[in-house]
Formats: C-alpha cells, structure tokens, sequence
C-alpha cells in the first residue's frame, strides 16, 4: 500500500509526524509531499484542509491526531 503524507516543512505538527514515520521505519511506504509545492494539486484535489494529511488511498485523515493513529496503525501490521 502506498501512502501520501501532506506536510508543510516549517509546520511542527507535520514536522512530528514526519519524525514519527521515520522512527517507525515507515518511511519507504510514505511519500511525503509540501503541500505548499509539489502536493498542492494533489492535496486541494483531495479536499484537504489541514495538515499533517495522510492519504491512504481511499481517505484523508486530516490532523496530527488523525495521522498519528493511522501511522502507528500500519507499524502495528508489520
């Protein structure tokens, strides 16, 4: 399963999510896109309105809450 994590670089929320995915070993199964560059269509096409967003292919899970879980989530199946 391929995974997209919506992110803004200077934002600490998505920067500890993108911490949390990396410590998890997670980090080849999520792409990470700026939704202020290169996911910007992506995200706005999604619906998206807040980041950390991650996107599992069929939901947009929205917050660091909502992102956490479903990182750790996927850890959890390894």
């Amino acid at each position: 399963m391929s995974l997209v994590l919506y992110h803004r670089i200077d934002d600490p929320e998505s920067a500890a999510v993108r911490q949390r995915v990396v410590e998890l070993g997670l980090k080849p199964r999520v792409d990470f896109q700026n939704v202020d560059t290169e996911g910007a269509n992506a995200f706005a096409a999604l619906g998206g309105r807040r980041v950390p967003a991650l996107w599992d292919g069929v939901l947009l899970h929205e917050g660091r809450a909502a992102v956490l879980t479903q990182i750790d989530r996927l850890a959890d199946r390894r």
